[in-house]
């Protein structure tokens, strides 16, 4: 049996995340038993102590680090055994190891490689001068030693030659020593400063890095979004970049480390070979591995902006059951305007033509009155793209001549539209129309509700991120579909209507059991009961206890069915109602008779409070929708287009991204604009989050505009903004400069504000 058969991970993580040794320990053994994150998070509260989703994310993420972490220990204690080498000081090292780098470290000297100047040393037989050299003695004459390994055959020519061999394999051993490259990775990372220079003769194509040309920045404090600004630069082969570190103070706590003893008559060979070691070996790989740390460091800042913008956004107010119609504006092909009903259901469309002429406008205008007037929409969704205010202010104009105020025109984002127009799905649902065609269903669904439709779309292509082609893609991409998963089981599917993409998200379903139950659905008319879905094909027990709690079936015999009350409670709520004199029907949706269940009466009989609290709240309002109601942006129609933008000017317009940097918003205009971190408030805000988030509606007020470069800097101080941090982030910021106090070379403008720098890079 290994060292590492006793492996219990908890501790550990109980330490880091600050969760309850008891909880954190059903969490992961509900995790392994098969269980969903959602499913754990919303019905087994008892078990974890209410952790939430976050929580048990964090848990499950740790103990996948520290499980391979384990089995990468184990390898490695085999490999140093099998070796012949493995003492007893060493394992006990291995063991203490907290991190894959502590323990990769300990491993590299015993690690198999290629061969090294080191390698090739030893097998001329210079280890025993190298030894030397290590043990620093009081006596000894170097070169006569030296002069005995002098061998023609083996290509040891002399003494001076053999000192240099023996160098290379103490230099060697110093760049492999697991405390040396400890201090120097932590040095580096805590001290070291990220050094940006323009490649010679590049200067005019890489304008848009201009910021970079001379730059310097603590590697300890560079934020996710430059440090990618920075490395995609370098990628593109416009900027060289590099770490500095003040090596001297490490060469000499190095020294110590080896015992280097300034009388011996080897101090100075073994001072030259750690010198060497800096600069040949341990500089460069340590430089490689913060390099990657940083990498791995800024795209989880990047990837965590991205989920949280694609969760707002997922979470955006629906406008509900009622008809729309959406209109995909286009300049040369027309508008593409496509109504749907109240479930989303496609039922006709038509094309108009804002660009060829008075005689071609007022057609548009008689033809779009038709549409709107066989429809009867409660609104009408326009693209933000190309031509959409345009668009818009047309179809306000049409609407208001003709008396026809019944309907309210809201602009809606097209981003990722084109991708589920062209995609394999869009064109099973419509394989009879034409792309934009379907590009303007979307359109109108996306208004209807923003979860059900945004589903359907790769979360990459919705584009609420930063850098997002930059950061690591299976990272972004889990983390991505964490967060979908998270909203769609947290606003529950309408098992009855839901699209395969919308069911596919719900926990325990896959792509194909969704499938499988559009299929039943179709064949058998629909659901009546949520225990049907124990008859669908591939969806058995475990399925349905991950997934039915998720799943609404409104209209059911069993009123629980339309609520996230999960089956297994069924019985239990049967009960209560009947102590109660009432019928099952009468309790739910009744918030007076909910309120009168004593909790106390119920706990302990399988259940706890916090279950039973999640009961009543839906026995108050079964299936209630946690996203807010819907309401209109209201967008100037007197301003379009970026040359009416000007200085001073007050403007609603809705937050489109939020980045580390600050927010981007759309006040009608085809171009978003900027609001820098520090013109978000008028207090300090270290995250933009704190005070904004996407799809909320915010008043600003124009800094500037550059036509010229289509950019536009706004500001929400001074009462401008329609929002507030949500607390208070610190102290105001210190005017610092990049690098400031720090070696090498600085860009003494770094940190003055430049309202336009952060778009540069895009």
């Amino acid at each position: 049996m290994s060292d590492t058969s006793t492996f219990n991970p908890v501790p550990a993580i109980c330490a880091e995340l600050g969760t309850p040794p008891s909880g954190t320990a059903a969490v992961i053994s509900l995790l392994q038993e098969g269980n969903t994150i959602p499913f754990i998070a919303r019905y087994r509260k008892e078990m974890t102590g209410s952790l939430d989703e976050v929580q048990i994310r964090a848990i499950e993420e740790r103990f996948t680090y520290l499980t391979e972490l384990e089995q990468r220990r184990e390898a490695i204690i085999a490999s140093i055994a099998e070796q012949g080498k493995l003492t007893d000081a060493l394992r006990s090292a291995i063991l203490a190891c907290t991190t894959k780098a502590a323990l990769e470290d300990l491993y590299l000297p015993y690690k198999p490689k290629r061969r090294t100047r080191a390698t090739i040393a030893k097998e001329k037989g210079l280890e025993p001068l190298a030894m030397r050299m290590l043990a620093q003695p009081a006596d000894g004459d170097p070169q006569r030693e030296a002069a005995a390994f002098v061998n023609a055959e083996k290509g040891v020519a002399d003494a001076d030659a053999a000192l240099a061999g023996a160098a290379d394999i103490v230099a060697e051993v110093a760049s492999e020593h697991a405390d040396i490259r400890a201090l120097v990775r932590n040095r580096m990372a805590q001290e070291g400063l990220l050094v940006s220079t323009v490649v010679k003769d590049k200067k005019a194509e890489a304008a848009k890095y201009e910021d970079y040309f001379e730059y310097s920045e603590p590697v300890a404090n560079i934020p996710s979004h430059r440090y990618l600004a920075v490395r995609r630069g370098e990628k593109e082969g416009f900027l060289r970049t590099s770490l500095h570190v003040d090596a001297e103070p490490l060469i000499a706590a190095a020294l110590g480390m080896l015992h280097h003893r300034p009388g011996s008559p080897f101090a100075s060979h073994l001072e030259g070979a750690v010198r060497d070691a800096f600069s040949r070996l341990l500089l460069p790989a340590v430089e490689s591995d913060v390099r990657i740390d940083l990498k791995m460091r800024a795209d989880r800042q990047a990837v965590d902006v991205f989920a949280a913008n694609l969760r707002d956004l997922l979470l955006a107010a629906p406008l509900g059951s009622s008809g729309v119609i959406g209109v995909d504006p286009g300049l040369r092909t027309g508008c593409k305007c496509a109504a749907v009903d109240d479930h989303g259901t496609f039922r006709g469309y038509t094309v108009f033509n804002l660009v060829q002429g008075e005689r071609s406008v007022a057609a548009a205008g008689v033809e779009f009155l038709r549409f709107v007037r066989t429809h009867r929409p409660r609104a009408i969704a326009v693209g933000n793209g190309t031509g959409g205010r345009e668009t818009e202010k047309f179809i306000r104009q049409v609407l208001r001549e003709a008396g026809e105020a019944g309907a309210v025109v809201v602009s809606v984002s097209e981003a990722g539209a084109s991708v589920y127009s062209a995609s394999e799905l869009a064109g099973s649902e419509f394989p009879d129309l034409d792309l934009t065609i379907r590009g303007a269903i979307s359109i109108a669904r996306r208004l209807q509700d923003p979860l059900a439709e945004l589903v359907k779309i790769e979360p990459k292509a919705i584009g609420v991120g930063q850098y997002q082609h930059d950061v690591h893609q299976p990272l972004l991409s889990k983390k991505l579909d964490e967060v979908v998963e998270s909203c769609v089981n947290a606003v529950g599917v309408e098992l009855n209507t839901a699209s395969a993409s919308l069911l596919s998200r719900v926990a325990g379903i896959g792509p194909k059991t969704a499938h499988n139950i559009v299929d039943f659905r179709a064949e058998k008319g629909g659901f009546k009961e949520r225990a049907q879905l124990l008859k669908v094909k591939g969806l058995g027990p475990k399925a349905y206890e991950q997934a039915a709690g998720f799943l609404r079936l409104r209209g059911a015999a069993n009123p629980l069915d339309a609520s996230a009350v999960h089956p297994e409670r069924y019985e239990l709520v049967a009960a209560i109602a009947g102590d109660m004199g009432v019928s099952l029907g009468e309790l739910v949706g009744n918030g007076s008779l909910a309120d009168q269940i004593d909790i106390r009466r119920y706990a302990g009989t399988g259940v706890g409070e916090p279950t039973l609290r999640d009961i009543i709240a839906e026995l108050k309002k079964p299936g209630l929708d946690p996203r807010s109601q819907f309401e209109a942006p209201a967008f100037r129609d007197d301003v379009t287009t970026i040359d009416d933008l000007e200085p001073g000017m007050s403007l609603e317009g809705v937050v489109t991204n939020v980045a580390a940097f600050g927010a981007f918003v759309d006040v009608g205009v085809h171009r978003d604009g900027l609001i820098h971190v520090s013109e978000l408030s008028d207090t300090f805000v270290s995250d933009p989050r704190s005070v904004v988030t996407v799809g909320q509606k915010i008043r600003v007020r124009v800094l500037a505009v550059d036509k010229e470069r289509q950019r536009i800097s706004f500001t929400a101080k001074s009462g401008a903004a329609t929002a507030r941090p949500k607390k208070e982030a610190g102290a105001p910021a210190k005017d610092l400069k990049r690098g400031a106090g720090q070696s090498g070379p600085q860009k003494s403008a770094g940190f003055s504000y430049n309202p336009f720098a952060a778009l540069k890079v895009k």
